[in-house]
């Protein structure tokens, strides 16, 4: 499936919906990159779906020819893959778990390169069936200086023939208890037209196999009683008849159309934009990571064997979705119909905690918009402050225990002038942005904002926090801001500290 950035429209041709989707889902979870780090425990995945075959032209172009005006191709190389269905199985091997794939090819020399190549990979192709009145579909591209000039597609567009969709059938149902997640990747080509949907769904649910569909075309009735699908933005908006560029008006028509479904989630893609999971009880909106796009072929592909990987292992499906955007990211750098390796999502996933980390570092003006969003949403927001040099395990538990009184943390950290005007001129050990990028990387922080004055009165006046935590070696009267904190509704919280632990012990230990 093409994701958004295929299409021509501009992020600043959507219109932003008067509300947000209310969940943040931040960071993904540990258990998700242990997941990753396992290889997604090589649970199994049947696929069934329209087969292709991926053929590349790879050349360069340097000339218009004198005939016509089109360029020349001085073709270096030729090159082919799986595409379509097949490509999302080359994801899920990827990704490191074991695939069974079902569909039907023609009965010519491009099939058996296809089972080649899917062989090659390790996919189990006993269910691909050959139909002679068909060609395998083929999509043959030329590129020019890595760039596409054109593509042909061999291809004919029909529904299965009764005899041949219950024979695939009944392949597919001998293979359907091995499996952990059925697969429906439809590329409106025939495979997956007729009954054959519903028969699958239907036995699937039958027997406790989650289905997850990649759909296609105007009607999406045929995938009712699903799992999950995938539409980007466009197909859904075909299917729901609305327009591509109202976000608003798409985020509504997500959640209407996966309760007329009775679908358990439906996820949208929405290319620059990330992807908006949809649940009954809640929308979570997963924000895309920067990348220069080069190619967006197979896309889809890979976002839907993502999410396949992560529910098939047992993960959270906000956690599933954040690998599967994360994925995506990593397959639109490549040129060509490219898969996810779980290496490249692994590095994806450090590159974003480390993006993550350095952006919670902010001015006071960048954070009183957060602060503001985040107490919009309801969320409580709590603030502590400190020098917090040398960190140790009595400061992360000082700052676990004062998360715990609302959702968002914020540090207040004194600057190198601003410690050394309290403790002295041999403090701090630690330089601010130091002691800053070492808060950050703590799950339990927010954010990070550094003051110079004396105390964080400014800080506190200007972000009026929900709650305000310090240690309880403090009595009440002698916490700054908590006069002021009271004032507009919010509470002092005093938290426990771990005795033996602090900064000027550990310095002492050392110099002796």
């Amino acid at each position: 499936m093409s994701p958004l950035e295929a299409e021509s429209e501009t992020v600043a041709q959507l219109q932003e919906p008067e509300q947000e989707p209310k969940h943040d889902p931040g960071l993904i979870s540990g258990q998700a990159l242990a997941a990753v780090r396992n290889g997604f425990g090589g649970v199994r995945v049947l696929v069934v779906g329209d087969l292709m075959l991926d053929r590349y032209l790879w050349g360069q172009v340097g000339r218009i020819s004198p005939e016509a005006p089109v360029p020349v191709l001085h073709l270096d190389r030729e090159t082919e893959t799986a595409g379509g269905a097949a490509n999302v199985a080359r994801n899920l091997i990827g990704l490191g778990l074991w695939v069974s794939i079902a569909g039907v090819t023609g009965e010519d020399e491009n099939r058996e390169r296809l089972l080649r190549l899917l062989a090659e990979q390790g996919a189990e192709t006993s269910a691909v069936l050959a139909d002679p009145s068909r060609p395998t579909t083929t999509k043959t591209r030329l590129l020019g200086n890595h760039q596409q000039m054109l593509r042909i597609d061999a291809e004919r567009i029909a529904p299965l023939s009764a005899e041949l969709e219950d024979r695939l059938f009944a392949l597919i149902l001998s293979q359907l208890s091995d499996a952990s997640v059925l697969l429906l990747s439809d590329y409106a080509k025939g495979v997956l037209y007729g009954g054959l949907c519903q028969r699958l769904i239907s036995a699937a649910r039958e027997q406790g196999v989650p289905v997850l569909v990649d759909p296609k075309g105007r009607d999406f009735d045929r995938y009712l009683g699903a799992s999950l699908i995938t539409p980007n933005r466009a197909e859904l908006a075909q299917a729901a008849h609305v327009d591509p560029t109202d976000l608003e008006h798409l985020i509504a028509s997500a959640g209407q159309m996966r309760a007329d479904l009775r679908l358990d989630r439906l996820v949208l893609t929405l290319g620059e934009l990330g992807l908006l999971v949809v649940e009954s009880d809640r929308q979570t909106r997963i924000p895309a990571v920067a990348r220069e796009v080069f190619d967006v072929s197979g896309a889809g592909d890979t976002v839907i064997a993502t999410l396949a990987a992560g529910l098939a292992a047992g993960l959270d499906p906000i956690d599933s979705a954040h690998l599967a955007n994360l994925a995506a990211g990593v397959v639109v750098a490549k040129v060509g119909t490219a898969a996810i390796r779980l290496g490249e999502l692994e590095h994806a996933i450090s590159d974003e905690a480390a993006l993550e980390q350095a952006a919670k570092l902010c001015s006071l003006t960048e954070l009183q918009v957060r602060v503001r969003s985040w107490q919009s949403r309801g969320e409580r927001v709590v603030f502590t402050n400190g020098c917090f040099d040398l960190l140790h395990a009595g400061h992360v538990t000082y700052l676990e225990r004062a998360r715990r009184h609302g959702q968002r943390l914020i540090i207040g950290l004194n600057s190198d002038r601003s410690v050394r005007a309290l403790k002295g001129p041999e403090r701090p050990l630690i330089g601010e942005q130091d002691r800053a990028r070492v808060l950050a990387a703590l799950a339990a922080v927010d954010a990070v904002v550094l003051f110079d004055e004396d105390t964080p009165l400014k800080l506190i006046e200007a972000l009026r926090p929900d709650v305000l935590a310090k240690g309880a070696d403090y009595q009440p009267d002698q916490v700054v801001g908590a006069e002021q904190v009271r004032s507009w509704g919010g509470e002092l919280v005093l938290i426990p500290l771990l005795e033996e632990r602090s900064t000027s012990g550990i310095i002492r230990r050392m110099q002796g």
